[in-house]
């Protein structure tokens, strides 16, 4: 029972050392700072954090008040994000999930009245986590 309890510890203690990168940061803490560059960029108009969060062919995803599919292009997304412009928004990073080079995220941001709920998937390639995807939704604040 023991070298069982032992041998499971060495193998929780190998994989955390595997995920860490080159650099010593883990893969989770890489995913986070992509994250927050999103949510610091939106919130503080900051437009080329947006352009290193995300890949430059992603595209936004939800669903209209009419039932259909609304997609957004992540091009124009970022170009309506102004330089220095300060928003209302307030972001916090949910629940992270990955393995080897893919992510999913799940981000809340508090907008006047509305809470949004973005799912993103992200990428890691040539060294980095990049954001390829994001579907969001939103509902009333509580007041």
């Amino acid at each position: 029972m023991k070298n069982t309890i032992l041998s499971i510890l060495f193998v929780f203690s190998i994989n955390l050392i595997s995920a860490q990168s080159q650099s010593g940061t883990t893969d989770i803490q890489e995913i986070s700072e992509t994250l927050m560059l999103y949510i610091d960029g939106t919130q503080n108009g900051k437009p080329e954090k947006l352009k290193k969060a995300f890949h430059p062919d992603f595209n936004l995803y939800t669903v209209t008040e009419e039932d259909s599919l609304r997609i957004r292009s992540g091009a124009k997304y970022v170009s309506n994000v102004k330089e220095g412009k300060i928003s209302n928004r307030i972001g916090r990073i949910i629940s992270i999930d990955y393995e080897n080079d893919v992510a999913i995220a799940k981000v809340e941001i508090l907008v006047a009245n509305r809470i949004y709920t973005d799912y993103f998937l992200l990428l890691k390639y040539e060294g980095s986590w990049k954001i390829v995807h994001k579907s969001y939704t939103w509902k009333p604040a509580k007041s």
